[in-house]
């Protein structure tokens, strides 16, 4: 088996010169540089990551704390991660905080513990255990998806897709389609995705010239089952809603079942729109009107910024809000969007 010596003599360098390269611990001239990577490749080395992790107190590993790993958008949002972890020779230790506080400050520490270099962590509705933890611990952390309001003096970095305007975008395309009765299938209280989103409600209304009822408002919880309970509270109303807007996919299959229990049919029944563009949301008959999140680009942007955190660690903390798209179907009670043949078909 090659040894780091092998490579340094086939190179013509030193032993330091090639750790430098697969440490990254000194600058080391591009032609340099490119003979140890060529003689590494020659040799075929491969770099004892142990040994490697004792001299430069890194393990090239990150840690990643996300609940509800099975939600296919979090699902998605794995991939991007993963994706951007090994593009940059990182490896990933995953953990499910299960969104409760408790416990997702147990497998932070255990994360920690591991000796990530830095953790990618979606912080549960009340994070206040895991916030104390990571700054007692100086932990650079990357919280993804959901924020968490650390007031005038932001320490950590923070990376979501915008939340409100989209929520408005849909309230307002289901009132110019002439719904008066607008209700709203919430997350789970505590949650920024969750008060954003019902920002973006009110703001649609408001923005509409409808006036805003409380009672519109039911919390799903940001699950399915949930789902199905707010739903049977609205449609329980005495003026019930003529259309609906699901905060997340998981409670958009929750207000769905409720609906076909019910015996409403989509849209003529009642219209919906939903956060969430999930792969099968347009094999649904009516097929969804939904609002697509960058899933991947989150998960890979959040690994970009901790090692941009790791590099600069005393660099001010940012938060970076990705843009959403409108992906325009037929559960709002439009009629299907035929394919322009000027514009011809997609191969």
């Amino acid at each position: 088996m090659p040894t780091m010596a092998d490579v340094a003599r086939d190179a013509g360098v030193s032993v330091a010169t090639v750790s430098h390269v697969l440490n990254d611990t000194r600058p080391v001239l591009p032609h340099t540089r490119q003979a140890v990577l060529d003689a590494i490749e020659k040799l075929g080395y491969t770099p004892n990551s142990l040994a490697r992790s004792l001299v430069t107190a890194r393990t090239r590993s990150i840690g990643l704390a996300v609940s509800a790993i099975s939600n296919p958008y979090f699902t998605e949002i794995l991939q991007g991660v993963e994706a951007g972890a090994l593009e940059h020779g990182y490896s990933l230790l995953i953990a499910d905080p299960h969104d409760d506080p408790g416990h997702e400050r147990k497998v932070v520490q255990l994360l920690h513990e591991r000796r990530v270099d830095g953790m990618i962590v979606a912080p549960s509705a009340d994070p206040r255990e895991l916030l104390a933890y990571l700054r007692r611990h100086d932990v650079p952390t990357v919280f993804l998806d959901r924020l968490v309001d650390e007031g005038a003096a932001p320490y950590f970095d923070q990376v979501c897709a915008a939340s409100a305007e989209p929520t408005t975008r849909l309230v307002t395309h289901l009132a110019e389609l002439g719904h008066r009765r607008i209700g709203l299938v919430a997350g789970r209280p505590g949650l920024s995705t969750t008060s954003e989103r019902i920002t973006g409600y009110r703001h649609g209304l408001a923005h509409a010239g409808l006036a805003h009822d409380e009672r519109l408002i039911a919390h799903g919880d940001s699950e399915s089952v949930g789902a199905e309970r707010a739903t049977a509270a609205l449609l329980s109303l005495a003026a019930p809603p003529t259309a609906l807007v699901t905060a997340n996919n998981a409670m958009t299959i929750g207000a769905l079942r409720t609906l076909r229990e019910r015996g409403l049919s989509v849209p003529d029944d009642i219209a919906l729109c939903c956060f969430d563009n999930f792969a099968w949301a347009d094999l649904f008959a009516p097929r969804l009107t939904a609002i697509a999140q960058p899933s991947k680009e989150i998960g890979a942007q959040a690994v970009r910024v901790l090692l941009d955190r790791l590099a600069e660690p005393d660099r001010p903390a940012r938060t970076v809000r990705l843009d959403c798209s409108f992906v325009h179907r037929t559960s709002c009670g439009c009629p299907e969007q035929l394919p322009n043949p000027a514009k011809g078909t997609a191969s």
